[in-house]
């Protein structure tokens, strides 16, 4: 994370967004022989009604105190929408902290119970979108799902998951997006360090995404994921807080066509069909494990 650690992420948020908007997105002639993509510094200037010398210091970290109607104008001329332009406004308004001990993530026990009952895919996953536990149906849904696994990791560099995905480019924008949402100013995590910097040397994808400064919430939503066994299966996925971690759940519209196959694929698990293990009702380990 080589901008964040430069302490440089305000200029470095409003660099990426600016190479991002066209000339044409802006109400600019394009001009010819343009040396960078997006708009040029004094473009940005000129449209948000600040002097370019005054943005070229917002760019380089030289003031790190811009006054929100600035901030405002940058927003609008950068085509930032809701939740980028509250990133923007977040990153001025952030201020050093101290560094905190960790907490290592810990799935409650509760949740392991809730885990076993459950009946659909559902699984724990911490802020780097490691899975901390899940349950059959999970794992019979996707075996990189298991405890251990991590969502990002899995979907960039395993080769069945482009498969698995309908819209692969998507779900990877979305994932990276996500990602550097839920680091925000965390960036001394070593969690984070460690996924990032991983994925940087591995993925020439996730290279370009992260370099896009994309914000973005990954919440509840529907997708379409196409299974080896059963096929094509169109669910709902809800991602609900408890305590420092988040349970996510699949499940189907009743009575769909999705529906029958996610029971199939049910039997299937429990027959040993679907080529997982279930001698237990929850993959990972329990409370109280070393």
């Amino acid at each position: 994370m080589k901008d964040e650690e430069s302490g440089n992420r305000l200029g470095s948020y409003l660099r990426a967004r600016r190479e991002l908007v066209s000339p044409a997105q802006a109400g600019l002639p394009p001009g010819g022989n343009r040396r960078v993509p997006g708009l040029r510094r004094e473009e940005v200037a000129l449209l948000a009604g600040i002097s370019p010398d005054y943005y070229l210091r917002l760019e380089r970290g030289r003031d790190k105190n811009p006054s929100p109607q600035v901030l405002e104008s940058l927003a609008r001329v950068l085509h930032l929408d809701d939740i980028e332009r509250t990133y923007l406004l977040g990153l001025a308004a952030a201020r050093p902290r101290t560094p905190r001990r960790k907490r290592p993530e810990q799935v409650p026990a509760r949740v392991y119970e809730l885990l076993a009952h459950l009946q659909i895919p559902a699984f724990v996953e911490g802020r780097a979108f490691d899975v901390l536990a899940s349950n059959a149906m999970a794992v019979a849904l996707s075996p990189r799902l298991r405890t251990g696994q991590n969502r990002l990791r899995s979907l960039l560099l395993d080769p069945e998951e482009r498969a698995f995905h309908q819209d692969w480019t998507k779900a990877t924008a979305d994932f990276v997006a996500a990602l550097r949402t839920t680091v925000g100013d965390d960036t001394d995590n070593p969690r984070f360090v460690e996924l990032v910097g991983e994925l940087a040397l591995s993925s020439q994808r996730f290279r370009t995404l992260w370099a896009r400064h994309d914000i973005r919430g990954l919440d509840g939503g529907t997708t379409t994921l196409h299974h080896p066994v059963v096929g094509e299966l169109r669910l709902h996925r809800d991602k609900l807080p408890v305590d420092d971690v988040i349970l996510v759940v699949y499940y189907p519209d009743k009575d769909s066509d999705s529906d029958e196959k996610l029971r199939l694929l049910a039997a299937l698990s429990d027959t040993g069909s679907a080529g997982t293990a279930h001698d237990r009702p929850v993959d990972g380990p329990h409370p109280g494990s070393p």
